[in-house]
């Protein structure tokens, strides 16, 4: 098998991209009063909510700012990406330098989180649409905006815990993650190597205290020092977040001319979870599951969400460029296939978010507070251009 056999899944995904995803939130998402991104949106696109995630404002202005530096220079695009940064730049930080999470139409405050996700995206934010338009000012924010965001996330003390952190210390993978993908879009946006050294104590630090031979696994929190916690949270299993972390770990081996370490981990989470999150009965990638087969604690665990398929169609992909290896093809074109005839809504456009276990809808929303135009135009654009 070669890259020709999976043509037509390829070729399909620029065709979606630019003839559904983008244009529905051209046409239904942006808020020209008021300026930034509507995501609140219905099966159609009416707007259901007019309340805007910070957060969603800056993983937008990345991808229309990125589509614009790397793909064609369509105005749209480029006004897209401007509209939800000034927004941000008007409205989504606190008089403290810290972000909000959730904002009224008009900016107005409604909600902010202890952690630095919103700080996240606005650093990718700032960087593709520093390179869009040339402002060295914006290209300094977003190192600003990533400074906080390790700061908040890594330095002891800054960020309020979840938990007693006495009775039962845990870290997460999430940040790590988040942090060394933040790192490679400043160097693609121009920002050169300087931050290789972060990258790879993320990457280090993931393969040492989160990946488990043992168990076959990567876990989502484990100990400070990278010890299983056999509890509810410590048992619980991430597919899409681990996945995706493999991607990012495989697009990094390909920048380091297919680094032969970088590929073999980042192949062998991707196997190991795909393993663990595949469901043999309906199709798909659950939500969640538990280290030893026991049920999670999250209700929702059986539900197949939009985003773990977008990761897991990039990562398998990009583990077959790398590899060469047929069965890594054979599973892009079966989470391709499953995720495409489940999610898409060739009426409408862009994908539904919500399934239930057997592949029904369970829900009609095209965007919500954590679903907008990210996931899914990010999958279509990278395999687009693999």
């Amino acid at each position: 098998m070669t890259l020709a056999d999976l043509q037509l899944q390829i070729e399909q995904c620029r065709t979606e991209l630019e003839g559904s995803t983008l244009p529905f939130w051209l046409e239904h998402g942006f808020d020209r009063e008021q300026g930034g991104l509507f995501t609140s949106l219905d099966r159609d696109g009416a707007l259901i909510d007019t309340d805007k995630a910070v957060w969603i404002q800056g993983r937008c202005a990345w991808m229309f700012a990125t589509l614009y530096n790397t793909v064609e220079k369509r105005e749209e695009w480029l006004v897209g990406a401007l509209s939800c940064m000034e927004f941000l730049e008007r409205h989504g930080f606190d008089e403290d330098g810290r972000m909000f999470f959730l904002l009224t139409r008009e900016g107005e405050p409604l909600r902010k989180r202890r952690y630095a996700y919103s700080e996240a995206f606005a650093c990718m934010a700032y960087a593709a649409c520093a390179q869009a338009t040339g402002r060295k000012d914006w290209a300094l924010r977003s190192r600003e905006m990533f400074n906080s965001f390790q700061r908040v996330f890594f330095e002891p003390g800054v960020m309020t815990p979840k938990g007693n952190p006495l009775t039962r210390p845990s870290k997460s993978l999430g940040p790590l993650m988040i942090g060394m993908h933040l790192a490679q879009v400043m160097r693609e946006c121009g920002g050169g190597e300087q931050d290789r050294a972060w990258i790879d104590r993320c990457i280090d630090e993931v393969e040492r205290d989160f990946c488990k031979p043992e168990h076959g696994a990567v876990l989502e929190n484990v100990t400070p020092t990278g010890e299983m916690i056999d509890h509810f949270d410590g048992r619980l299993l991430n597919p899409g977040h681990a996945i995706e972390m493999a991607w990012f770990i495989l697009h990094e081996a390909r920048h380091r001319n297919n680094d032969a370490r970088l590929v073999k981990l980042g192949v062998t989470m991707l196997d190991w979870m795909w393993e663990r999150g595949w469901d043999p009965e309906h199709g798909g990638l659950l939500s969640f599951c538990d280290l030893r087969g026991l049920p999670p604690q999250e209700p929702v665990h059986q539900m197949k969400y939009w985003w773990p398929h977008n990761e897991a169609i990039i990562a398998t992909l990009l583990a077959y460029k790398l590899t060469g290896e047929s069965y890594q093809a054979e599973r892009f074109k079966q989470v391709y296939s499953w995720a495409h005839e489940h999610f898409a809504d060739p009426k409408h456009g862009e994908w539904f978010g919500y399934l239930n276990r057997d592949g029904t809808r369970a829900s009609d929303l095209k965007g919500n507070h954590w679903k907008g135009p990210f996931h899914l135009p990010r999958m279509q654009w990278y395999v687009s251009r693999i």
